[in-house]
């Protein structure tokens, strides 16, 4: 007996999984948790019955909204450790412009999953290519050999919460992570 094999999604219903994803990422992020899905559906511009195919409950939908901004983050770091040199820094401050350009759907993510840390293997994934940003700043003399990829994603947590409660300026928390990561 053969394994059936999945079909590809078609490329409309990608596109309308993508549309809905950034209509409920804008109105969530605008608005709150709280949101209708009807309202999402419009904005998407989708027939509520497509949202709710695609995402059985708010909280799935958020889920995925936070699973695709990991994995943007995940391929930024892979931009940045191309970089080489100073890619850790500019990792982390990138990262840092992401949140704080789209603090309200943070918000959104805690609420809803208890936390907006990455999870599974989007968690693993980013901590893989953590891991090579740390090996590059070790090389160049910027991270003690003592710090780990999880240490990075503490800093990483660190400056979330910074971000999303108005804790202070995060470039300047970013700056003294990095400075705390280097070799004593």
């Amino acid at each position: 007996m053969s394994t059936p094999q999945r079909r590809k999604p078609r490329t409309d219903a990608e596109r309308n999984r993508d549309r809905v994803l950034e209509a409920a990422r804008v109105l969530f992020a605008e608005s709150g948790h709280d949101v209708p899905m009807s309202e999402v559906a419009r904005a998407a511009g989708v027939g509520i019955g497509t949202l709710y195919r695609k995402f059985p409950t708010r909280e799935a939908l958020i889920e995925a909204i936070a699973e695709h901004r990991a994995a943007d983050l995940a391929a930024a770091a892979h931009e940045f450790a191309g970089e080489g040199a100073q890619g850790l820094e500019g990792f982390l401050f990138h990262v840092g412009e992401v949140l704080a350009g789209d603090r309200g759907m943070s918000e959104v993510i805690e609420k809803a999953m208890g936390s907006a840390e990455p999870q599974g293997e989007t968690r693993d994934a980013l901590l893989a290519v953590i891991a090579e940003l740390l090996d590059q700043a070790r090389a160049r003399g910027a991270a003690g050999r003592d710090v780990t990829a999880e240490d990075v994603n503490m800093v990483i947590c660190g400056l979330a919460a910074v971000i999303r409660n108005a804790a202070g300026d995060w470039r300047r928390y970013v700056a003294v992570a990095l400075d705390g990561l280097r070799p004593r």
